[in-house]
């Protein structure tokens, strides 16, 4: 099918927004203006939200169909177009069309994910051409997750997250699990039995083996389901862990039989995803060939 115009120029495709995991989270300390210090890693998984973007006459940024329970104006979507073309002085328009996969409230940094594909594909599409330092800036402002999807990259993490050093790791199975919880992040921070002063560790240490979640006791305390869903996946995995704040659980796998031996047998009790974990984020690898 010849493709028209607007499609070759990017109108009108379809754009992935991967999931994140965290492989490891260490609470080191606390800002001022009450930020927690962490040191984390995080790997992209092949599970993704889709976004389409369309032209929009006079200027216009909106939503194809909002999603339930969340108004248009609070999308992060919409509010990465927005911030895009306000900073820019960008006088076009934009209709997002959202294909939503990843589980919301499960620390897979899905609406992260949405708002920094949203910077990216706009800031081709709008031909603003600001660097990945501008937007990386910019997605800050509306999250702390949002700097390491424009990144791109498997990364060592410090600082709230914004701090961030290219990481290899394995590429492996994984099998995600998300409980039927939504995990409230502000609660989880403002347990008092939160560890806020974890040792800081090295890139080697983490490699060693060192990769505790500073969060999973408390989150499993005050969510059973999760704590029941670390049960389950563990008769699989002898490591099975919460990524960020959770609701989500996962573990990985060196094939993929063993992964989805877990995955089919889970998922008569669980909502249950079967992925692969990437070094390279799907959306950095199509922006280099568009």
């Amino acid at each position: 099918m010849k493709q028209s115009d607007e499609e070759k120029a990017g109108w009108g495709q379809k754009w992935p927004a991967p999931a994140k995991l965290n492989l490891m989270l260490r609470i080191t300390g606390r800002r001022a203006d009450g930020y927690h210090l962490l040191q984390t890693v995080f790997q992209f998984i092949d599970l993704c939200d889709w976004l389409t973007f369309h032209l929009s006459a006079e200027g216009r940024v909106c939503l194809k169909q909002a999603i339930p329970g969340v108004p248009e104006s609070t999308d992060l979507t919409i509010r990465a177009a927005r911030l895009l073309k306000e900073e820019s002085g960008c006088q076009e328009g934009v209709c997002i069309e959202v294909e939503k996969n990843l589980p919301m409230g499960g620390g897979l940094g899905g609406g992260s994910s949405d708002a920094a594909t949203t910077l990216l594909v706009l800031n081709k599409l709008w031909k603003i051409n600001y660097s990945q330092e501008k937007l990386m800036q910019l997605g800050l402002q509306l999250g702390a997750d949002v700097p390491i999807f424009i990144y791109g990259f498997s990364a060592w993490a410090e600082g709230v997250g914004e701090k961030l050093a290219k990481i290899s790791l394995p590429e492996q199975w994984v099998v995600v699990i998300k409980p039927n919880c939504h995990v409230d992040t502000g609660r989880v921070f403002s347990t008092k039995s939160l560890t806020r002063d974890s040792k800081t560790i090295t890139m080697l240490e983490f490699i060693a083996g060192q990769q505790k979640n500073d969060c999973l006791d408390v989150v499993s305390n005050l969510y059973p389901s999760v704590n029941e869903a670390l049960a389950d996946l563990g008769v699989y995995s002898s490591v099975a862990k919460l990524t960020g704040t959770g609701a989500c659980v996962f573990a990985q796998f060196d094939s993929e039989q063993l992964a989805q031996k877990a995955y089919f047998s889970l998922k008569e009790k669980w909502q249950v995803y079967l992925a692969r974990s990437l070094n390279s984020s799907p959306l950095r690898d199509k922006l280099e060939r568009f």
